[in-house]
């Protein structure tokens, strides 16, 4: 069991997160104090070609085909009598992972591997922040490099189409607009540092049921306007040097085997540069892999020499099945992308730092910025502490650590700030913490052995609570003057290699919330978690409810902070909290997890785009969040009233912040088009805008629209189209909280 459940954990390792600050950053004024960055990557240079080739000329097939597969756990092979470097990997959607041993996935025994523990990609998709995605990047570039690799198997850039997900932690959105605007600045900062993104998994890969052979059927508009437009342009803007092949099959075909995919649309339309790596023994054949557009194969031990691009690619070389020719271009494509980050051909690579306080500070911004305040009835947050002489900390996630758990890439870090030692560090002394751990976290020992398959039962949870524990946590909060309860999730609970069951709340945490509630309804109730829960009566019966995720190293100093008052929330939802499962579109079609086949019958209607189209209410939607102040938006207009095609819609709105302290609110924009000849949803998310405004103050926003990004994918023309016409431009602070709505014409 053991061994199957490390061979899952390989391609799942790796994940999510790769940020930003960027090579071509262009500062787009808007007015006032801000500005929005646009970020632009470096193209994958031709000026070596001629050096490559000659190398290439004088490598044996052996060699060459070498390069095509693993020759350790987490490399390919290098030629060293040429000046090859093996192209070396690392996991990584929490930071760098660490370091394995080459033939199999026990540690190493390194004591020099320790990094830091960054957020998830929930997380800092909920901060709406593009510029924390560019630090998300360059900080975690410049751990790969102290660690001397030359890949990160990130960011996961999958949508999350059903809360159930094991991976909606990782995985940043339910939108594609906002997922592309945070995997961009992430993989240009990553890249900025010497490093290669590999952005995952491409594509349609949206569950861990059945996910090594479920055959996902979606229709084509669906695909291009829903599922594809995160992966096109992590390469046509942020110029990703590598992209992961998924374990699923698309329309038939496996997708590291898919021409349509690898080679029609990456390579021919997007006009891809870089190199196509296998998720971990996700490779089914040799001659049609190598055709279709894969570069390099990888996986779990059996020999190296027997997997697809191995021994048996020779084999196909020698039989004529496949030409030399052939694996030329992909070894060329493997040197060029390594002479790209300066792993070859001299001049100065960018220089390496781990586990540094900088870097744990760029974990702590991504995570003050990342957690929501979902709700706060007479302003029960921030916590005043004149009078208060003892706290109450309950549950088991007030200690709980996350950087390591579940099958997927952990991180080994000196360095987790729990929420019980976030509150001791910014608590003063003089307030007594009376901690009791409340629930217990255990699981079906019966079930539990199916923990790493490939099901949709996930692990399997006791949710009967312990007598003497409750007990504990409710003298704990009857003899406190306030309580805080950490409940939620963790990285056993929500994992790759299996999706949830259902939306409950595990270990029996929703009983133990109302019995803590009945003697103290000064409790403010946090969850912990990176996905979905049913919370319906927790956030009935208590006046205050905080969202922070798996936050990285920093995570129990910024709840801390957020919880005292001394960071404002600004972190928004980037899915929909629904009240029940099926309220869900992939639910409410009965179209998950299907069986051998998967069918996308929702269409476009992902998220928030079907509860808003189908009227659904949400418990909370996508882009909600609160602040400790109040904000007002005045003076909403766009810059004209029609526009032609190929024009910038501008919309500017001044931020006024009417209440008494700073703080970040996130302006949002949504279009839509009531009169249009094609079906569409209600609205779609086609800007957004973080602003700081200081308390009594205003700030001008200008969000600017590309009128192409209003167009819908005609199937029948195969290509992008704007539909003329009036349409509405939405502005908001949440997809359920429009303030104006603004009408302009395209021409």
């Amino acid at each position: 069991m053991k061994n199957k459940m490390i061979y899952l954990s390989a391609a799942l390792v790796f994940a999510f997160f790769a940020s930003c600050k960027n090579d071509a950053k262009t500062a787009v004024s808007t007015s006032s104090s801000t500005e929005t960055e646009e970020y632009v990557g470096k193209e994958i240079s031709t000026d070596h070609d001629a050096e490559i080739d000659k190398l290439i000329s004088q490598m044996t097939l052996e060699e060459k085909v070498g390069m095509l597969h693993g020759n350790s756990m987490f490399a390919n092979a290098g030629v060293k009598r040429l000046g090859i470097p093996e192209l070396k990997m690392a996991d990584g959607p929490l930071g760098v992972r660490e370091e394995i041993s080459r033939d199999n996935w026990a540690p190493a025994g390194w004591t020099n591997d320790f990094a830091t523990y960054y957020p998830a990609g929930g997380a800092l998709a909920a901060t709406w922040n593009a510029e924390m995605a560019h630090t998300f990047g360059t900080s975690l570039g410049e751990e790969l490099r102290a660690r001397d690799k030359d890949m990160l198997l990130s960011p996961a850039i999958n949508m999350v189409r059903t809360p159930l997900g094991g991976r909606t932690y990782e995985y940043m959105s339910e939108d594609p607009f906002l997922n592309k605007k945070i995997a961009v600045p992430l993989v240009v900062g990553l890249q900025e540092k010497d490093v290669m993104a590999c952005v995952k998994h491409y594509a349609a890969n949206n569950q861990e049921t059945n996910r090594d052979f479920v055959d996902v059927q979606i229709d084509e508009r669906t695909l291009r306007e829903i599922y594809l437009p995160a992966f096109e342009a992590t390469v046509k803007e942020a110029k990703a040097y590598s992209i992961m092949g998924a374990y699923n099959k698309f329309r038939g075909e496996y997708l590291c085997e898919n021409d349509y995919m690898l080679n029609k649309i990456l390579r021919d339309e997007w006009g891809f540069k870089g190199i196509v790596v296998s998720d971990w023994a996700a490779v089914h054949s040799t001659a049609k892999t190598l055709k279709n557009g894969l570069d390099i194969e990888m996986g779990t031990p059996k020999p190296f020499n027997e997997f697809f691009l191995a021994d048996k690619l020779i084999a196909a070389v020698k039989s004529g099945e496949i030409s030399e020719k052939e694996i030329d271009l992909h070894v060329k494509r493997i040197l060029r992308v390594l002479f790209q980050v300066k792993a070859m051909g001299g001049g100065e690579r960018a220089k390496g730092s781990i586990a540094t306080e900088a870097h744990y500070q760029d974990a702590y911004k991504i995570a003050a910025e990342a957690i929501v305040l979902l709700k706060n009835e007479n302003n029960a947050l921030p916590l005043k502490l004149d009078g208060v002489k003892s706290i109450a900390v309950i549950g088991n996630n007030a200690t709980k650590k996350n950087a390591l758990g579940g099958f997927g890439a952990g991180v080994k870090t000196k360095r987790e700030v729990t929420p019980l030692e976030g509150l001791k560090n910014r608590l003063p002394s003089s307030i007594k913490i009376n901690y009791a751990e409340g629930y217990l976290e255990r699981y079906d020992k019966k079930n539990r052995g199916n923990l790493g398959n490939i099901t949709a039962n996930g692990p399997v949870t006791i949710d009967q609570l312990d007598p003497t524990k409750v007990k504990e946590a409710v003298e704990a909060a009857k003899n406190s003057d306030v309580a805080i309860i950490f409940a939620g999730s963790n990285r056993d609970y929500e994992t790759e290699a299996s999706d949830r069951r259902d939306l409950h709340l595990p270990f029996g945490q929703e009983e133990l919330i109302k019995q803590v509630l009945a003697v103290n309804p000064k409790t403010i109730v946090v969850m912990v978690a990176g996905a979905p829960f049913d919370i319906n009566e927790v956030s009935q019966k208590t006046s205050a409810l905080v969202w922070s995720w798996f936050n990285g190293s920093e995570g129990g100093n910024a709840l801390a902070d957020v919880i005292l008052g001394k960071v404002n929330p600004s972190g928004k939802l980037p899915w929909t909290m629904p009240k029940q499962l099926k309220d869900s579109p992939a639910h409410a079609t009965n179209s998950f997890p299907g069986d051998k086949t998967v069918n996308y019958a929702e269409g476009i209607l992902i998220g928030y785009r079907w509860f808003d189209t189908k009227n659904v209410a949400p418990l909370y939607p996508f882009g909600y969040g609160l602040s400790y102040t109040t904000f007002a938006l005045e003076n909403a207009k766009a810059s004209k009233d029609s526009y032609a095609q190929t024009e910038v819609i501008e919309v500017s709105v001044d931020v006024k912040n009417i209440g008494k302290v700073d703080g970040k609110e996130v302006i949002q924009l949504y279009t839509s088009k009531s009169d249009s000849k094609i079906s569409r949803a209600a609205q779609e998310l086609k800007g957004f805008k973080k602003v700081d405004v200081k308390a009594g103050s205003s700030e001008t926003v200008t969000i600017k629209v590309p009128v192409k990004e209003l167009a819908y994918y005609d199937v029948a023309a195969k290509k992008w189209t704007v539909e003329p016409g009036k349409y509405t431009i939405k502005v908001g602070t949440s997809s359920r909280d429009i303030k104006k709505e603004i009408s302009v014409t395209i021409k």
